[in-house]
């Protein structure tokens, strides 16, 4: 039976497999009983998410994401990344690129293990809104950064490493109130003008990540917002790796919206799709 190639890479502590989609690898509609099989840890792969880099007529290539759930959405930072060091890697384009994905075109600039990305949009927040957990009401943001995100912003007094991310982050994910799509939840904490540091708990993963790129954009965007700090900001992750967030303020909210960090290969081999159950053309 024919073997599948991919590439598993690293972006800050996401890991995702990766697949040159352009043949049309699947017999069917089996996508998200694959990835559901593939991301499971110990007995298969493993991965945060799996890519897909498919053919594009307006672009370099288009970039479709499946969350470890099954679930495709829209795009995904860290995987962005991954995906434009893919390409390049693999002489599907230059360093410079430009590629679709739901949330709307990405370029792309690769530079060694770093990888400087341009998201197509401008982020306009939108003031706090109280927000009911537990019987109690917390003041978050909500901002959709290519995905939906909440951002909450958390007092000096509150300490970041003790913050019930699992628990807290997933009644949020759930909350009625960001139904029928949930959201991911960021927890945030403002270490100066230009720094951050973040925790997350991922919509899709039902987890907390050791980094999320869209979730350290919203997050840098709304303390801008809120005057605390000012581009480029650091943004700290649970992997300790450090992400890079640009932006300039305009009338309309924040534009020339950047995105950077390092993008690694693991490791590169083939899938034995029998092992799978699964079948492929």
């Amino acid at each position: 039976m024919k073997r599948i190639r991919f590439f598993k890479m690293s972006a800050c502590g996401n890991d995702f497999i990766i697949l040159d989609n352009r043949k049309k690898l699947f017999a069917g509609n089996q996508v998200s009983e694959f990835v559901q099989r593939i991301c499971q840890r110990r007995i298969s792969l493993g991965a945060d998410g799996v890519i897909f880099l498919d053919e594009s007529q307006t672009a370099d290539f288009c970039m479709r994401f499946y969350n470890a759930d099954g679930g495709e959405v829209e795009m995904c930072g860290n995987g962005a990344r991954c995906l434009a060091r893919f390409a390049y890697l693999n002489e599907v384009c230059s360093n410079k690129m430009a590629f679709e994905t739901k949330a709307g075109l990405v370029e792309a600039d690769v530079i060694d293990h770093q990888v400087k990305l341009k998201m197509d949009y401008c982020l306009a927040p939108s003031p706090s809104l109280p927000l009911k957990v537990d019987g109690s009401e917390r003041s978050v943001f909500f901002l959709i950064a290519g995905v939906p995100h909440v951002v909450c912003l958390l007092e000096s007094s509150e300490d970041l490493e003790t913050a019930d991310v699992v628990g807290l982050g997933r009644k949020i994910r759930f909350h009625d109130y960001f139904q029928p799509e949930g959201t991911n939840a960021n927890f945030v904490k403002v270490a100066g003008p230009r720094k951050i540091i973040i925790r997350t708990y991922e919509r899709g993963v039902e987890d907390e990540t050791l980094a999320c790129g869209t979730g350290s954009i919203a997050s840098s965007i709304i303390c801008a917002y809120q005057g605390k700090v000012v581009s480029p900001v650091s943004v700290v992750t649970k992997s300790d790796c450090v992400l890079k967030v640009y932006f300039q303020k305009t009338e309309k909210g924040f534009e020339e919206i950047y995105f950077q960090g390092e993008a690694r290969v693991i490791a590169t081999g083939n899938l034995w799709p029998e092992e799978l159950s699964l079948d492929f053309e």
